[in-house]
């Protein structure tokens, strides 16, 4: 491939997020495309829009830091279980009740974390347990297992492992199983395994360990006027669940720049193809996770893969794909049979939920993206 096709791929990108803040997606869009060809290793990016909407908003650039919301499930809470399962600690088929010291109703006990990684464990798939509490993030523990006794207590929507629906509260539960497992709160193991060998501490965290929040904030793209909390979400968690929890839980918390979020992937990308990678996660544990769990449904453990009809991916990702999206308009796929990773981050969010742009655009981007680097396509 000669150097100019980069050059045209950029430019290419740069359209494609320039068209998604003209079309009031959101009011700022980063996005990233690795692709390998033989030898050949490559990655371009692109940064459009500012941080809001209003007069505070700013351009933003590749130090600027968003809400990624549900990434946290497979790029923090799946990696920390899955080098877990290297330490021999537990394992997919581990039962939940076993290793958990909780009180666990009867129809609960033979859950296992396989069935919480894949989204199959029968626990609802959402409820605004957050309605029922101040927006107080100073009572964190108190919050924290109040909204896990509800989780435990609610009957459950289906019999463990007979379905598949996603829901943050298997991975709210599994948070929860890995702090008490190790002893260490997840911000600290996410550091500690996952980013500080890759080099990324600055890059992607919980916002709980940095020291200047007020340098952080500036950095941050807005989310959501807040009715829950009266004011625009800007620079904390915006999931009401996570904030109550003190913006640390296995479903959400996270934060990140590109190319943080870039880094994660390409190492996973790396590792289940074989090659080398400081992630703590063996290339065996991946090629048996990253594999649908249900043949008519999409979840692998952790991880989404592209669905039949609708997919936020697009048509031309290959079915080997793995990904996941996040509710403020944060995404990543990993297609390991083109040798490519998109990410896409947007604050579709801001300044409200009711912004549902991003279901066209986002299927739209990756297809414009698949076709121009591996089906010689124009933009429509």
């Amino acid at each position: 491939m000669e150097k100019s096709y980069f050059l045209n791929l950029k430019n290419f990108l740069d359209f494609l997020c320039t068209r998604g803040i003209k079309s009031g997606v959101s009011s700022g869009m980063s996005a990233a495309i690795f692709t390998e060809s033989g030898s050949m290793k490559t990655g371009v990016t692109s940064f459009s829009g500012k941080s809001r909407f209003d007069e505070d908003g700013i351009k933003i650039d590749e130090t600027f830091y968003f809400d990624l919301a549900s990434l946290t499930k497979p790029l923090s809470t799946t990696l920390i279980l899955f080098s877990l399962f290297e330490e021999g600690l537990l394992d997919w088929q581990t039962i939940y009740a076993d290793v958990i010291e909780r009180k666990i109703p009867h129809e609960k006990r033979k859950i296992n974390i396989g069935q919480l990684l894949s989204h199959s464990s029968g626990l609802l798939p959402y409820k605004p347990y957050f309605k029922c509490f101040k927006p107080d993030y100073n009572n964190k523990k108190r919050n924290k297992e109040k909204i896990i006794d509800l989780i435990l207590t609610d009957p459950l929507k289906y019999k463990p492992g007979s379905d598949c629906q996603y829901s943050d509260f298997g991975f709210i539960l599994l948070g929860d199983l890995i702090e008490q497992l190790t002893g260490k709160s997840l911000d600290i193991l996410f550091m500690e395994k996952i980013t500080k060998p890759l080099g990324l501490e600055k890059e992607i965290f919980f916002p709980s360990i940095i020291k200047n929040y007020g340098q952080f904030e500036k950095k941050c793209l807005a989310t959501e006027q807040c009715l829950w909390r009266n004011r625009i979400v800007h620079g904390e968690i915006h999931d009401e669940h996570c904030f109550l929890m003190g913006g640390v839980a296995g479903h959400a918390g996270l934060f990140g720049t590109l190319k943080g979020v870039m880094a994660i992937c390409e190492s996973i990308l790396k590792k289940w193809q074989g090659g080398r990678s400081k992630l703590p996660v063996s290339r065996d544990t991946f090629k048996f996770s990253l594999k649908k769990k249900y043949p008519d449904r999409s979840w692998c453990m952790g991880f989404d893969t592209p669905s039949k009809g609708y997919t936020s991916a697009g048509k031309y990702m290959s079915e080997k794909a793995v990904g996941h999206l996040g509710y403020c308009g944060t995404s990543f796929w990993i297609d390991p049979f083109h040798k490519c990773i998109i990410v896409l981050l947007t604050n579709r969010v801001h300044p409200n939920r009711n912004n549902m742009k991003i279901k066209e655009f986002r299927p739209w981007f990756h297809e414009q993206v698949m076709k121009y680097m591996f089906h010689n396509g124009q933009v429509e």
